[in-house]
């Protein structure tokens, strides 16, 4: 995401390559290349003006220090006023007395169904909450299906009345049940709406006014770019929601929803999609989406995202067997897992500062490991609990039953065991230590 973004930003930078200060004139092509970068990524255009004015007024005339150029003074003056134009912090849910009621809105296709699973899933697995799910979508039978199978894929009850053509009884029939069984969560999937029908604009202020939700989080497909801006406005207007999810934001977006969406409707961003899986939904970040539009990479986020994954007793045992030099490919393969829960490949690869310009040509997918599987799996369970028996006559008969060649085979285990020998190294603090008295000063 954003990468087209990135780029311009960063040619608009070198214009100020070599200034010793900041003025008037050296900054007027800079902001002029700025306002054009954001105008192509569908921001919104008084957004985009009164941005680069901002940036423009508190620039102008900052002496540069003799440690950074004007451009890395411009990319610190960007990051603090590009996190100011998403938000400025990071907005948190609203709980309230058990329980506390979501009301989902949003058009047809925007993905709030699918939402609805993945915010379920965060409230259970990070934030401890008991969810129940109400399919509230009178109007397309898949929708009430797809919640059912996304209910029992994270093991939420979800309540649906297929009898019932009356969403405001549904909702209530809902919390009822909720507050019977204990659920100290309500999570309704409204049905996708025009803001030009009045008719079901009217049924769902009907639904808001009847269930009095303490959330209602407005869906937007990030890739309707300024769309997706203008309907937030008019749904804003009848709804007053409290925040805005942005969903697809891991698709060919130019993320003009992401930065315009604050300024024009004045709620925050609450949450963005950022993939299929019921785990790829983040929290929205300001300051974090900030560094990553300037190609400075989110620490953070990709720290969080590993510790989500983190089991405590399973990477102490991992770390004895490291120690003692018993990591095998069943760890290896247990480690990929883990991995891949994460999210998708190249955009946990783009949180890592730098190396997301490096990635921006090359196309990495989520089956970047089936090789590595297949080949693994292919192993007998003795030669996955020792590496060191896989002989030449193994490696063939590996190879034919992964559907690989040998020098696939060939190249895992050399990587596995370089892998292997660095872990015992950093394992080791002694050898650690001679290593890096060996290292050239």
């Amino acid at each position: 995401m954003f990468e087209n973004l990135s780029d311009k930003l960063e040619r608009a930078f070198k214009v100020l390559k070599g200034q010793g200060t900041i003025t008037e004139i050296n900054v007027a092509e800079t902001m002029k290349e700025i306002r054009k970068a954001l105008l192509d990524a569908d921001v919104n255009y008084k957004t985009a003006k009164a941005f680069t004015d901002d940036v423009r007024q508190k620039a102008i005339g900052q002496n540069v220090l003799t440690a950074i150029s004007p451009g890395q003074l411009l990319t610190k003056i960007m990051n603090d006023e590009l996190t100011e134009l998403m938000g400025g912090s990071t907005a948190e849910l609203n709980f309230a007395a058990t329980p506390t009621i979501i009301l989902i809105a949003g058009l047809n296709g925007a993905g709030k169904t699918t939402f609805t699973g993945k915010l379920a899933n965060y409230l259970k697995t990070q934030k401890n909450k008991k969810p129940l799910l109400v399919a509230d979508d009178i109007y397309r039978p898949a929708a009430i299906e797809q919640l059912q199978v996304l209910g029992s894929q994270i093991d939420l009850p979800v309540y649906a009345n297929l009898e019932s053509k009356d969403p405001v009884a549904i909702a209530r029939e809902g919390i009822a049940l909720a507050k019977q069984n204990g659920n100290n969560v309500v999570i309704i999937d409204t049905a996708g709406r025009l803001s030009i029908d009045e008719a079901m604009m009217r049924e769902i202020e009907q639904v808001k006014d009847a269930v009095k939700p303490h959330e209602i989080l407005f869906v937007v497909d990030a890739m309707t770019g300024q769309d997706a801006v203008n309907t937030a406005k008019v749904f804003n207007d009848r709804l007053d929601f409290t925040g805005v999810v942005l969903t697809k934001l891991d698709g060919d977006t130019r993320g003009g929803a992401a930065l315009s969406i604050k300024s024009v409707v004045n709620k925050p961003i609450k949450f963005i999609g950022t993939g299929e899986k019921m785990e790829a939904l983040d929290v929205f970040h300001p300051d974090r989406m900030a560094s990553r539009i300037l190609g400075m990479g989110d620490v953070i986020s990709l720290v969080e995202r590993a510790q989500q994954q983190f089991d405590e007793k399973e990477a102490a045992e991992m770390q004895r067997k490291i120690r003692k030099n018993k990591f095998d490919f069943n760890d290896f393969f247990s480690q990929i897992q883990q991995i891949k829960k994460m999210g998708n490949v190249k955009d946990l690869m783009g949180m890592i500062p730098g190396v997301g310009k490096m990635m921006k040509d090359i196309e990495v997918d989520d089956n970047a490991f089936k090789a590595i599987e297949a080949i693994i799996q292919s192993m007998t369970p003795y030669e996955k609990g020792n590496p060191d028996s896989i002989n030449q006559s193994r490696r063939n008969r590996i190879a034919k039953g992964s559907g690989t060649n040998l020098t696939e085979v060939n190249r895992l285990i050399k990587q596995f065991e370089d892998m292997r020998k660095v872990m015992k190294q950093m394992s080791n603090p002694a050898a650690m230590a001679n290593m890096m008295r060996r290292m050239p000063k």
